[in-house]
Order: C-alpha cells, then sequence, then structure tokens
C-alpha cells in the first residue's frame, strides 16, 4: 500500500530522495565472481509522495507531546525519546478499508472535501464493516488516484488543498479506540476546518490520543482488491525502520487478503 518512491521534483515533492549508483558492474572487485552492483539513498522521512509512519514526537500541540511531554525532547540530535522504534516490533492488526471515492460514486474526493463522521458511519453501513477497538482504520479518498490521472498539484496552504477527515470525525475513531490510522493524502482537509489550528487531525490523533499515523498511502490497488472480494477487512503487516531518534520511517504496509 506505498506510492512509488518519486525522484522528481514537483509542487508535493520539493525535497526529493537523492539516489545514485556507487558501483557499477564495471568495477573490477579484484577477487572474482559474482559481480556486485551498489546504491545510495537518501531522503526525507515526512511527505506526500513518500508512504511513511509518524513517530509520537512528530506532533506537538501548544508545546506538548503526547501525555504532556515537553517538546524539549526533541533536540537538533533528534527525539530522545518517543521516536520510531517504539513500532519497531511491527505493526500487524486487522485492517478495516472504508472507501469514501467509492462510496461517494467519484474517482476521488476533490480538494478541500471533508469527510464527516456521519458519513463514515453511512460507508460503515454500505459496505457491512465495523471499524472496531484496535484496528487500523484505512480511509481512501482516490488521492493517489487524482495524482495518477491529473498529475502532481501543490496540495499545501499556498496550493489546492487536499480531501481528508473532518476534525469532528476524530470522536468516532477515539469512542471505537481505533489503533492506527492509514490515508492516503495525509488524512484531513487542507485547508483546516479548524480556525487557527492548521492540522487539528494530526493533533488529535497524535499529540492528543497516542494514535499510530501514517500518511500518503496508495489505496488504488486494495481498493480495486476489496471491490472485486467484496471484503473490506484484511490483514495488515507493516514494519516501520529500526530508526533510533528518528521522527517517522519509510514503509510499505501491506494488505493480506
Amino acid at each position: 500500500m506505498a506510492v512509488p518512491i518519486s525522484k522528481v521534483t514537483g509542487p508535493d515533492n520539493p525535497r526529493p530522495p537523492a539516489h545514485y549508483m556507487s558501483m557499477l558492474f564495471e568495477v573490477d572487485m579484484r577477487f572474482g565472481e559474482p559481480g556486485v552492483c551498489l546504491d545510495y539513498f537518501a531522503s526525507e522521512i515526512h511527505g506526500d509522495c513518500h508512504t511513511h509512519v509518524d513517530a509520537l514526537c512528530h506532533i506537538a500541540y501548544e508545546g506538548k507531546l503526547y501525555n504532556g511531554r515537553p517538546t524539549s525532547m526533541v533536540t537538533s540530535k533528534g527525539p530522545q525519546r518517543m521516536d520510531i522504534t517504539t513500532y519497531a516490533n511491527g505493526i500487524i492488526g486487522r485492517g478495516v478499508l472504508l472507501d469514501l471515492a467509492r462510496f461517494r460514486g467519484v474517482k476521488w474526493l476533490e480538494p478541500g472535501e471533508a469527510v464527516t463522521r456521519d458519513e463514515l458511519e453511512a460507508c460503515e453501513q454500505a459496505q457491512e464493516v465495523w471499524l472496531g477497538e484496535g484496528d487500523i482504520f484505512v480511509f481512501r479518498t482516490g488521492h493517489h488516484r487524482r495524482r495518477l490521472e491529473l498529475g502532481p498539484w501543490n496540495n499545501g496552504y499556498d496550493g489546492e488543498g487536499k480531501a481528508g477527515l473532518h476534525s469532528h470525525a476524530i470522536t468516532l475513531l477515539h469512542e471505537r479506540k481505533v489503533a492506527a490510522f492509514f490515508p492516503d493524502g495525509d488524512g484531513e482537509t487542507v485547508p483546516s476546518n479548524v480556525e487557527g489550528i492548521a492540522y487539528p487531525v494530526h493533533a488529535l490523533q497524535i499529540a492528543g490520543m497516542g494514535m499510530i499515523c501514517a500518511d500518503s498511502l496508495n489505496l488504488e490497488d486494495v481498493s480495486a482488491v476489496a471491490s472485486d472480494e467484496r471484503r473490506w477487512e484484511f490483514l495488515v503487516v507493516a514494519a516501520p525502520l529500526r530508526f533510533p531518534e528518528g521522527t517517522g520511517s519509510l514503509f510499505n504496509p501491506v494488505a493480506i487478503f
């Protein structure tokens, strides 16, 4: 459920990864066979073109991290606690896909459109599935399909924006004790629907609730399989890198039907 890592600069990928070959087969290894090629890869963790999972230290609200920890825990050397190794043993559980684009009968939700709690519950009923305690909420707006068909766009505050959850929809996730949130896009609307708070969904989920949150998934493949199978629940297996003092990790979550 990961997007292909893009090395192309664009409006939603201003600082793409650096990737180059550090050794080719033409290099004489001096030790005989086999031949070897090597490469180098460096990337920002967060961004709209990198499927990644956030660490608990990634988001602060009013100067506090999750459980009221001070932001001073994060220094120029990285976070001293609550880094991405919190999830080093993997994220495994029942995934529940709520396919809002399919539910609305559209290819994708338009930038800025918000999905309410009532609409999530109506989608559950239509798909005959229930998002419950400990589940991984897989949330599709069609963000990646829009990019594939129309090309990249500036989905930040100085651009067209993006579709996502309405902030009030978080009450459903809190009451149901949902464990993790795996959306396409980053799961919330831009611009925000809360005055004065740019990213209220991230603030509520990570700083307020300690929820496992990912960003920028490709849900087109899993949506097609779920629709064909008429099954909206499946096993999700995801393994972040064991990256001490990391604020997140690139990863490839896998849906197993």
